[in-house]
């Protein structure tokens, strides 16, 4: 891949794509002070909204805004109908082969995925297997990063179904943008976002075989660093949001405490990792799930969203397959390309790692939140030596890619507007239908040249327009 960027809002000739010229002729009317006022201000209004995370490792383990930017990132509906098809296709892919893997196991059997890569994988739950879940759905919420090359196509960086994060933001900044500046939507059309927890809501009552089901979102608490995202989605959907301690189990079912007395719950969207949500289940020293609530679960009587298990979907390990899972479960060609990957555990893909460290991004296969990773043209010599030794003491578990060219988008930083790399994160829900709102996630890398959006490495967020042709 050649080191050309693909510029959101400018051509190469430095002509304003079509779907940014309301906003670039705004923008060029609108004075830098009114910029940085209205900057100001959403900062005032995100710190007194309690919009925070928690950036863990620093000396202090301290509440942090993640960074907003006033500039939207635009697409354009046609292009967006494209990804919103791509990403609905792979996440259905992704949901049949974890049914897949838990009961028949046809693609292991078809030489398709090594079977020691699925069935000897830390996010492999025997558990589960032979466990027959409403509608055979795993993965009711997933967040799918996208990124586009330089000459704009987009690749999928990896799939979240785990406990993916960041919606919150995507409503907030939408609800930022439309209070700082209402001129800007009511000049063109762009596509709103706001239903997003009536959708949500639907998909959770729509994971259980009952007719009126209770939901929950259950949190690790207030310590954790997408707590402001657990209240604010319990909020917006008008469900409970409680902790372990507020539930309990009697007769096979759940219920949790109320002042009016037990009562039953349903479905949790739950915002816990799998060994941390029943200590007779899974790690015994948790203090943060429900005693017996993995028992519920094979009976039938709580639904957890999303399912217990997953995780082995999202392994950086089996990104490299979901092509393959496209093809053999769908019978259709994949819509979004995959970054193409190197599997360290395969000797022939080492050999050239280790030969092009310099040159590639090389991820820990449960890796997450731009941790445990080399990005070779932005790292030391010593940084590229104590990662040839981490990759030669375990292979398996790593993968590399090439370094991508994220595309840039202007953004507002200290010394004016400047173009900073960012990425994409749409919001699949998988219910009675599979849907998403139009848009996501955008996050932006802050420093000049960086490649890396993670809020946890100083990362932003961007509002995400997407608008009619």
């Amino acid at each position: 891949m050649s080191r050309a960027f693909f510029n959101e809002m400018y051509e190469a000739n430095g002509s304003c794509r079509p779907h940014y010229q309301e906003f670039a002729r705004w923008l060029a009317n609108t004075p830098l002070a009114l910029l940085e006022q209205r900057r100001h201000e959403a900062d005032l209004l995100f710190h007194r909204a309690g919009i925070t995370f928690t950036l863990y490792g620093d000396q202090q383990d301290t509440e942090r805004l993640i960074p907003f930017d006033i500039i939207p990132r635009s697409i354009r509906a046609s292009e967006w109908r494209i990804v919103e098809r791509g990403c609905i296709q792979r996440v259905q892919a992704l949901n049949l082969f974890l049914q897949d893997i838990y009961h028949e196991q046809r693609i292991l059997k078809a030489g398709i995925i090594p079977p020691e890569q699925v069935l000897a994988n830390e996010g492999y739950q025997v558990a589960m297997q032979g466990l027959n879940l409403h509608r055979g759905l795993y993965a009711h919420i997933a967040g799918v990063d996208l990124v586009r090359d330089s000459d704009g196509t987009y690749y999928v960086l990896e799939d979240n179904l785990r406990t993916p994060s960041g919606v919150s933001y995507m409503l907030e900044d939408r609800k930022m943008m439309m209070r700082l500046f209402p001129e800007l939507f009511a000049a063109q059309r762009i596509a709103p976002i706001d239903h997003y927890p009536n959708l949500l809501l639907d998909t959770l009552k729509s994971a259980s075989p009952l007719d009126n089901p209770t939901a929950v979102v259950l949190t690790p608490g207030r310590f954790n660093s997408a707590y402001f995202e657990h209240a604010f989605l319990a909020r917006e959907m008008g469900i409970e949001l409680v902790e372990g301690a507020d539930l309990f189990v009697r007769n096979d079912h759940l219920y949790m405490r109320t002042t009016a007395g037990p009562q039953q719950v349903d479905v949790i969207y739950r915002r816990l990792d799998d060994e941390y949500l029943d200590p007779l289940s899974f790690n015994p020293d948790s203090m943060l799930g429900v005693p017996g609530l993995i028992s519920v679960y094979r009976a039938g009587n709580v639904v957890l969203a999303n399912a217990v298990g997953t995780g082995v979907a999202d392994d950086k390990s089996i990104y490299p397959y979901v092509d393959d899972m496209i093809r053999f479960y769908l019978s259709e060609e994949p819509i979004l390309k995959n970054v193409p990957t190197w599997q360290c555990r395969k000797p022939q893909d080492l050999s050239h790692v280790l030969a092009h460290l310099p040159e590639l991004v090389v991820k820990e296969t449960q890796g997450s939140g731009g941790y445990g990773m080399l990005v070779g043209p932005a790292a030391t010599a010593a940084q590229i030596e104590d990662f040839r030794a981490r990759i030669k003491a375990r292979p398996h578990a790593y993968i590399a890619q090439p370094t991508l060219c994220l595309s840039t988008c202007p953004t507002f930083v200290e010394s004016g507007i400047a173009p900073r790399h960012i990425d994409l994160r749409p919001f699949v829900l998988s219910g009675s239908e599979t849907r998403l709102v139009p848009g996501g996630l955008t996050r932006v890398a802050l420093q000049e040249g960086s490649l890396v959006v993670n809020s946890s490495q100083g990362g932003g967020t961007k509002d995400t327009w997407v608008v009619e042709d």
